[in-house]
């Protein structure tokens, strides 16, 4: 689903797209000429890797996830600016396939170890 930066409303529009088994969920709306918020949850499964021995897992995901888009690039005016995950939109169109491609790409850097992996100590690294 795509928007142009400038017919976003001021008033929370809700949305729904879908991903293989991920869904992704919530509201969105323009906060200034040139940020909109977006917010909702991300739910269903996703397809990961054990980190220790690379088999694949399916993980549970039960996320809430909010952003803040900017038309162009964003410059922090005050403190309270970092606590959100701002999106720099380059040409003026608000793709939210993009988003969640981009935060399920995020989730699945993390580190993730299956059953056996927690239970055999053998693979265990040691940090000099």
């Amino acid at each position: 689903m795509k928007i142009e930066f400038r017919k976003i409303p001021l008033n929370s529009t809700e949305f729904e797209i879908n991903s293989n088994s991920v869904k992704f969920l919530g509201s969105f709306s323009k906060i200034s000429s040139k940020l909109a918020k977006i917010e909702g949850s991300l739910s269903g499964f996703l397809k990961v890797e054990c980190c220790t021995c690379g088999i694949e897992l399916e993980e549970i995901l039960e996320e809430k996830v909010s952003f803040v888009a900017s038309d162009g690039i964003h410059e922090t005016s005050n403190e309270n600016d970092e606590e959100f995950i701002v999106i720099e939109v380059d040409d003026h169109m608000l793709d939210f396939n993009d988003v969640l491609h981009s935060e399920l790409e995020s989730l699945k850097s993390e580190y993730y170890i299956c059953d056996a992996c927690k239970k055999n100590d053998n693979f265990v690294e040691i940090e000099y």
